[in-house]
């Protein structure tokens, strides 16, 4: 006999009037520009997907220029005055940080109104510079389109992003939430060698077994069950399950363990941000075991208990601000390591 269902997590998230609001009409409007074609009404999401300009005058203190790495890809490039200020700053080489906004492979931008807003929070609180990729989207550019994006936007920022970065770079991670949180992932993977670490908010990985946070939390923001299945089935390839390599990296990860599959031991350090509101924190902890199984040495979880999925947008959460700070935390401890062990070497 099978099983009954879990019952829903009981109880509503703590959620200021004016999130509750936003998160509300992102989840309606994002359902309303769904087709039962697979395709997207890109005129309804326009509506509500409000870009930013860039602004070369620095804002908040933080500057931001748009770049193209190729006919089809561009970059957001955050600098704050930190990293820019003076001649002396200038030479002073600093972290960036390849981010990759989320959106379920089908949303969003670099200019974005909040992953703008995000990324200046990032590259002011770290500090370091931001790449924001605008990766194209599902599902008019499927699997693989956003993974080559990044990594041709991670290829170019560590060839000196064509003379846009103050410095050049003291250590280059990846990062990205949700669906760029996955992003973020699979670059690593193809190009370790690169990245001096990997920032995972709450990534978007997929199974075709439900697992038990996303039946308990289906009713939670943006974990309605049927709002998964079409934006998977808008990213992958055509005809594929929710168990492609794609979508479900934890079963991935712990097939090439068992295969002999070394390379996850030269897998970066990682942090894994979960949100104890999402839906699908499950696979977001079964990714970090993954890991760590085959071999990934330095792979660590952060929890926000009360944190709904994509929190981090809420920049008046006191989860959101925490975040940025266990950011902040990885990247400057991961590029100090790196520092200390450049010069070690040079020493010897």
């Amino acid at each position: 006999m099978t099983a009954p269902d879990p019952p829903p997590r009981p109880g509503k998230p703590t959620l200021p009037w004016r999130a509750r609001l936003l998160v509300g009409a992102a989840s309606a409007l994002h359902g309303a520009s769904f087709r039962g074609d697979g395709t997207v009404n890109r005129f309804l999401v326009s509506l509500f997907d409000r870009p930013a300009p860039p602004t070369p005058a620095p804002v908040a203190g933080v500057a931001s220029t748009d770049h193209a790495v190729s006919d089809h890809l561009r970059v957001r490039l955050f600098t704050p005055t930190t990293a820019a200020g003076d001649e002396d700053s200038k030479q002073r080489p600093v972290p960036v940080v390849v981010y990759f906004h989320g959106g379920g492979f089908v949303f969003h931008s670099a200019a974005t109104a909040q992953y703008d807003e995000l990324c200046r929070r990032l590259a002011s609180g770290i500090p370091a510079v931001i790449a924001s990729v605008d990766y194209r989207l599902a599902p008019e550019h499927r699997f693989p389109a956003p993974y080559d994006d990044g990594e041709a936007a991670l290829r170019w920022v560590l060839a000196g992003a064509g003379g846009a970065l103050p410095s050049p770079p003291a250590a280059v991670f990846v990062a990205g939430d949700s669906a760029g949180g996955n992003v973020a992932h699979h670059v690593a993977a193809r190009l370790p060698a690169g990245v001096a670490g990997l920032v995972a908010l709450q990534p978007f990985f997929g199974g075709e077994a439900p697992t038990e946070s996303e039946l308990r939390l289906r009713d939670a923001p943006f974990g309605a069950p049927g709002r998964l299945v079409w934006l998977w089935r808008a990213f992958l390839p055509p005809g594929a399950t929710r168990d492609h390599e794609a979508a479900n990296v934890p079963d991935a990860i712990r097939r090439d363990a068992d295969a002999g599959d070394g390379r996850w031991r030269a897998f970066p350090p990682a942090v894994v941000c979960v949100g104890g509101w999402d839906a699908h924190q499950d696979r977001q902890r079964a990714y970090a075991s993954a890991l760590r199984a085959a071999g990934a040495e330095d792979v660590a979880v952060a929890e926000y208990p009360d944190a709904i999925h994509a929190f981090y947008l809420l920049g008046e959460l006191a989860d959101s601000r925490k975040l940025v700070g266990d950011v902040a935390k990885f990247v400057n401890r991961r590029a100090e390591q790196l520092e200390k062990r450049a010069l070690d070497q040079a020493r010897d």
